[in-house]
């Protein structure tokens, strides 16, 4: 977390992007979108120094959905995983349709893992990096497994790099409900490429996080960018 001075010299809280995504508790806490030192007429004491909350109710349909995985019965022909990054695993045929950029390795082999898409992005071509086998703990992976991991992190850091030329990327993993996990059964790290401004005050003050590409194009431009590194 860092801070930034608005234009009228109040202070904001400015997020890194694993501070609040996915976490049920981030919910609870006054935490994304919180304006220090900022009295507000309108709050319940006026003049009051402390942090005021900006309801962001665009999360719920995310944790909607993970409750939803997690109770819904796979369809037939189609293997059922303890979490959406485990299912996604499992199911290579469904690659296109959940953005997955990248699988290496496959379920037999015991080896492998993907580079996908983020369905509900921080920014523009934010990635998820994960191993096929779920794990709650980096150091419960072994150490080969743990090598393999970063190298994939890596990839995804120069994925993003060559197809978006980003002014900065933001690379993080959330491990356990604390840290912010939104998928603690399956560690996993997030690759977000940045660019100075991205977030600004329409996230600040209107509760909008603009995303100016669409899932499916972005998808696109990154497959050919990875097609044309296998080269």
């Amino acid at each position: 977390m860092d801070r930034a001075c608005g234009p009228s010299g109040a202070v904001y809280r400015r997020l890194l992007p694993w501070d609040s995504f996915g976490s049920a508790q981030a919910h609870r806490r006054p935490r994304a979108g919180i304006v220090d030192g900022m009295s507000d007429a309108s709050s319940p004491n006026p003049g009051s120094t402390a942090p005021r909350t900006l309801f962001a109710p665009w999360r719920m349909s995310y944790m909607q959905m993970l409750s939803a995985a997690g109770e819904a019965r796979a369809p037939a022909g189609r293997a059922k995983g303890s979490c959406f990054l485990r299912d996604y695993w499992l199911n290579p045929q469904d690659d296109a349709a959940n953005h997955v950029i990248v699988r290496t390795g496959t379920e037999a082999t015991g080896r492998g893992g993907l580079i996908m898409l983020n369905r509900y992005p921080y920014a523009n071509g934010h990635l998820l990096v994960c191993l096929g086998e779920s794990r709650g703990r980096l150091l419960e992976y072994s150490e080969s497994q743990r090598a393999e991991f970063w190298s994939m992190v890596d990839l995804a850091v120069d994925l993003v790099e060559r197809a978006l030329n980003p002014q900065g990327v933001n690379i993080g993993v959330n491990q356990g409900n604390a840290a912010g996990a939104g998928v603690p059964e399956h560690v996993h790290a997030h690759v977000v490429p940045r660019w100075a401004g991205d977030v600004n005050f329409m996230s600040a003050c209107a509760n909008v996080r603009v995303i100016p590409s669409a899932l499916e194009e972005m998808a696109k431009t990154m497959r050919g960018v990875w097609e044309g590194m296998k080269a």
